[in-house]
């Protein structure tokens, strides 16, 4: 019994190691291209960035481009994958909107996030409140949705044809090509 308990262990050791080997090592996203980075705010629809000062994540685009938004919350509030607690997915160039569920509705420096209903609340609260929008009009929102976050959400709408690309002046120049892989070959 003894030398089938060990076999036991080392089959399921050398799974265990083959299955770790396995695994893709996450790299780093490849950094982006100026029309790279420009393609992908328009494909988003809208810009969106978050400042610690303010302590405001602001989403930044015309009406139609701000109805992305609660698309974007519904598409992932849909994805069975979001169901447990703690799942985040990023979106944008940068990965910099971080949506994820989460007990309590909430905004912070790192998230927005809630449970699926609360999430789903937010994307109505979206809607509702873009409904009578105006171009250079701005929304706060905050107490509606969480009322004890130290951030707030901000609309901030713009003209029919804002191209949000063009909200992203400072961090276009830092955009680099990607890496030769030639000389990584070379090594």
């Amino acid at each position: 019994m003894l030398p089938f308990t060990l076999a036991a262990i080392l089959f399921a050791t050398a799974v265990y190691m083959y299955r770790r080997g396995q695994r893709t090592v996450e790299h780093p996203p490849v950094a982006l291209t100026d029309d790279q980075i420009k393609q992908q705010w328009r494909k988003l629809g809208f810009y969106c960035e978050m400042d610690e000062q303010k302590k405001q994540w602001t989403v930044m685009g015309s009406r139609a481009g701000l109805l992305y938004f609660p698309d974007l919350l519904l598409g992932y509030v849909n994805d069975p994958e979001n169901a447990t607690g703690g799942v985040r997915k990023n979106f944008g160039p940068y990965g910099s909107l971080e949506i994820m569920t989460w007990p309590d509705a909430g905004l912070d420096g790192n998230s927005i996030r809630g449970s699926l209903d609360d999430l789903t609340r937010l994307a109505g609260l979206v809607e509702e409140k873009l409904v009578t929008a105006e171009p250079g009009s701005t929304i706060h929102i905050r107490e509606e949705f969480a009322e004890n976050s130290s951030y707030s959400l901000l609309l901030d709408v713009r003209a029919d044809g804002f191209d949000p690309a063009s909200a992203d002046r400072d961090s276009l120049g830092a955009a680099t090509k990607e890496p030769d892989k030639t000389a990584k070959d070379n090594k």
